[in-house]
């Protein structure tokens, strides 16, 4: 994994402080002429992570890369949910230039050549240079929420305490897929692991969510309780 190859950098972290999140002019750049129709993000997307998976598109859509982008980016997405300490690394306020370097080639490694027009080695060297490779794993997801929407998917987020096999996310796919929520669309599913629900399931699909978690059963009763007493 990233994370062991990675570990004297992790031995060096400290808890992350938060810079003023402002578009750097160096990202700008990528967003430039954005008001060409065809390179415009179909959909918005918030946060700082937004903002930047959003540039991206854009430089991508300019550039007639959004598919090999997409794969690269997906790519990595598939690096921060093998390895859950990835983020704690890209997060370090010790990285120093040499860090974030080792750091690039690695994960430039593991898109495996589909950069061909290194659209995402100069976003992620862009990322590097402005201190925030912490927010990329956003950018990974908001990328994909973009490019759903490009290609008229929806959305299928499953949020689970443990990571789900894919038969049970086959079984939810198909059991939404079946109903209103899904407006007759292709559904992109997209699993998240979040040990904090205690366990049951978050499914969020377009602007609806379902919480059929323990820890809001746990919430309700607690209210329940408390507004008796």
């Amino acid at each position: 994994m990233l994370s062991k190859q990675m570990r004297p950098l992790l031995s060096r972290a400290a808890a992350h402080q938060n810079a003023p999140q402002t578009l750097p002019a160096s990202l700008r750049g990528y967003a430039q002429a954005a008001a060409v129709q065809d390179t415009k993000p179909p959909v918005a997307v918030f946060g700082l992570d937004g903002t930047y998976a959003s540039a991206l598109y854009t430089a991508a859509a300019k550039t007639s890369s959004l598919d090999s982008t997409s794969k690269s980016l997906t790519a990595l997405a598939e690096v921060f949910r093998k390895d859950i300490k990835l983020s704690g690394i890209l997060t370090a306020p010790t990285l120093d230039a040499g860090d974030k370097s080792q750091i690039i080639q690695e994960l430039q490694r593991h898109m495996g050549g589909v950069d061909k027009s290194d659209t995402v080695k100069n976003f992620l060297k862009t990322l590097s240079d402005n201190n925030r490779l912490g927010i990329l794993q956003g950018v990974c997801e908001k990328f994909a929420t973009l490019m759903g929407a490009a290609r008229g998917e929806l959305e299928l987020t499953v949020t689970s305490a443990a990571r789900l096999d894919s038969k049970t996310l086959q079984r939810l796919e198909a059991a939404v897929a079946k109903s209103e929520y899904s407006q007759g669309k292709r559904l992109k599913v997209a699993p998240k692991v979040n040990p904090d629900i205690m366990g049951g399931l978050v499914v969020e699909i377009g602007d609806r969510t379902i919480d059929l978690s323990v820890s809001s059963k746990i919430a309700k009763m607690n209210k329940l309780l408390t507004d008796t007493l």
